[in-house]
């Protein structure tokens, strides 16, 4: 190692010390230890450009171990990006560019949000699928549009994670070549010693999950170690690579190799100490010299010309191939093809009663003709979910002869929680469109990754069918009561539950015109009736007269499946003399985002509103006066027993809406429902 590499080394090692002390907070161990590799993969591999963070065949680098963010922000601010001096010092701080954990679209430079730990190597294995499929959608002899590397560095957390299990077995299967990762053996956790609770042989399991496996044992010192044996993984090209470097957490601090090292910051003379140990004036912090600068900043300038030679080879690219340029450039430029939409399904009353998964299955095969990028999947739930289109190609190694990387159907398998994560990664990548299906009540299978997915502003579609009771004799485990009332209350989440096809297919329009927000899409397994009075275009409300024979003596709001419960139970409020005005919501948040004047109009003030799903009453608080629904978990029956045994039925419906007329005129006051509020 020359003495640059060195003081490169430790002055990175010196920054995460100088980082957590001032910051009070974080994990100094990891970031000590890991340095050295870091130090490899940006000197010798990693292509980036901090002038251009976003440039598309940029090599990837995730950090799925977010304990190590220091590691990673000390290396952003060497390499030039706007990660400057006084975020180091600002650490956690409010408006910093160094929050707590690596946030995307929160600091240049972070490709995806990590910090629960093996969400990131998830999110690496989506990162690689997304340029395995579009390397063979859009490459051609002599012009290699993509073809970068995804690097992730792992510890002993992300090993023990089901999720990262769940993820890499698929990564294995699908022998994603261009997959490598670093694995920071340092056998500490926060509870201690590996010994405690972590004994298996990692080799062993990535070997059997298909895995090229290399061991570099002294990870402190051996630079030379971790780049041939990155040299060697890139040699690698139908298996994803799995690097073991044996470290020490806290290396040059005086408890290296323990748990207190891990998640506090060293102390003043422990500092101090490593400092001396690393050369450093023990009295400076902060202390970057100049020679490191522009050592690093010759790192990025092999980026600067290989994002230079991509811009070329591309203008030729699309002077040779017009057809495919022009659908490149417009796929990277975040744009959709011009009147992608109108050919939609769309439905009226006379045409037949169909479960909403299979209007769902109607427009996925209409969207993937006129959207190349829409790539998808189920967690092995194909027919049920009804998520494959006629004719579709799955996204498999071409070796297996049983699909190929340009097809864009993935067989996840029974991975919920890795399938999200995953989705988070491709959709991260540029240039595609991910969606993925299970079961509703599974949602809570892979929730951590859904959530990251509304915190990083990505479009994930979640396609989730068998949304209620209405599944039937699945039973109480199958039966989803409280998952969407989870979906509702999450930022930056469209909760969708549509009551027929046209509100299917405009579910799907918003789903994909929100390009910095996830989806929930909750599909019936049932069939429902085409309904009087839906459109396409009024799902982007978010809720909707539905129906209104003059003027409302009370209003029913419901979605999906309920809805064509509550005009059933409107017809019955009429022949007793009630008009009921009947909304549907088939987005509770997209309604929110109305004017106020738009929300009085749908629910004008003085008039009883009665909620209507079979699903929890939690929530609905919030837009009713009285809730029909779900207080308990569900029961094994017939769909149409299920809902007469919880009185979910045009006729408890009505006789709640009398109840409630009856309840306001007693009083002579019909308590107002806030909707500045929401």
């Amino acid at each position: 190692m020359s003495n640059i590499d060195a003081l490169s080394i430790n002055t990175i090692r010196a920054l995460a010390a100088d980082i957590t002390f001032e910051a009070n907070s974080g994990h100094p161990g990891a970031p000590m230890g890991c340095a050295p590799i870091a130090h490899v993969l940006w000197k010798d591999f990693i292509r980036c450009n901090p002038k251009n963070p976003n440039y598309p065949n940029r090599d990837r680098f995730v950090l799925s171990n977010g304990h190590a963010c220091a590691l990673q922000y000390s290396v952003l601010h060497l390499l030039g990006y706007d990660v400057t001096m006084d975020d180091l010092k600002h650490f956690r701080k409010l408006n910093s560019r160094t929050p707590g954990h690596p946030e995307r679209g929160h600091t240049s430079g972070i490709e995806v949000t990590t910090g629960p730990l093996g969400q990131g190597i998830t999110n690496a294995v989506g990162l690689a699928i997304a340029e395995a499929n579009l390397a063979a959608t859009f490459n051609k002899p002599g012009y290699e549009v993509f073809g970068n590397y995804t690097y992730a560095l792992m510890g002993d957390g992300c090993m023990q994670e089901g999720i990262s299990s769940e993820a890499c077995s698929l990564a294995g299967h699908l022998q994603l070549g261009k997959l490598i990762v670093l694995y920071d053996d340092n056998k500490i956790t926060i509870d201690g010693d590996t010994a405690f609770s972590f004994t298996e042989d990692v080799s062993k399991r990535y070997e059997a999950y298909g895995w090229h496996v290399q061991s570099v044992d002294d990870g402190d010192e051996n630079t030379s170690g971790i780049k041939q044996a990155v040299e060697a993984a890139q040699k690698v090209t139908d298996k994803p690579s799995l690097i073991k470097v044996r470290t020490t957490i806290g290396f040059g601090s005086k408890n290296q190799g323990k748990e207190s090292v891990h998640g506090s910051p060293l102390d003043v003379e422990d500092i101090k100490s490593a400092k001396k140990r690393f050369g450093f004036d023990p009295e400076k912090k902060f202390s970057v010299s100049q020679e490191v600068y522009d050592y690093w900043h010759k790192f990025t300038d092999k980026g600067v010309k290989a994002e230079k030679e991509w811009n070329d080879l591309v203008a030729k690219y699309q002077k040779e191939f017009p057809e495919e340029g022009a659908e490149l450039k417009r796929r990277l430029d975040g744009k959709l093809p011009k009147d992608w939409s109108k050919d939609l399904p769309r439905y009226t009353p006379s045409d037949k009663p169909i479960a909403t998964r299979k209007n769902s299955e109607a427009t996925l095969t209409k969207l993937v003709e006129v959207l190349p990028e829409l790539i998808g999947g189920s967690a092995d739930l194909t027919p049920s979910n009804n998520t494959r289109w006629k004719g579709a190609v799955d996204f498999q190694p071409p070796s297996t002869g049983i699909g190929e990387y340009k097809g864009r159907y993935i067989r996840y398998g029974v991975r919920e929680h890795a399938m999200f994560g995953i989705m988070n990664g491709i959709a991260a990548y540029q240039g595609l469109i991910p969606y993925g299906g299970t079961f509703l009540n599974f949602l809570t299978y892979g929730w951590g990754a859904a959530r990251l997915a509304a915190l990083s502003h990505l479009r994930t579609i979640f396609v989730m069918t068998h949304d209620s009771i209405g599944l039937g004799e699945d039973g109480p485990t199958h039966q989803p009561i409280e998952t969407l009332a989870i979906t509702r209350a999450t930022p930056n989440m469209l909760t969708f539950r549509p009551a027929d096809g046209n509100e299917t297919t405009g579910t799907y329009i918003c789903a994909i015109e929100y390009s910095d927000r996830p989806s929930v899409i909750a599909l019936s397994r049932q069939n429902l009736p085409q309904l009087e009075g839906s459109a396409v275009e009024k799902v982007s409300k978010g809720a909707y007269v539905l129906q209104c024979p003059g003027k409302p003596d009370a209003i029913i709001v419901s979605t999906g499946s309920e809805v064509c419960i509550a005009v059933d139970a409107a017809k019955k409020l009429k022949e007793d003399g009630v008009n009921a005005r009947i909304v549907s919501m088939p987005c509770s948040e997209l309604f929110d985002e109305q004017p106020l004047s738009y929300k009085t109009e749908v629910f004008p003030t003085g008039v009883p509103i009665i909620s209507l799903e079979a699903l929890t009453t939690f929530g609905w608080q919030r837009y009713s006066h009285a809730q029909v629904g779900m207080t308990t978990f569900g029961v094994s029956a017939a769909y149409t027993g299920a809902y007469e045994f919880f009185n979910i039925t045009a006729e408890h419906t009505a006789k709640v809406t009398k109840e409630t007329i009856a309840k306001f005129k007693k009083v002579g006051h019909v308590p107002e429902i806030s909707f500045t509020q929401i």
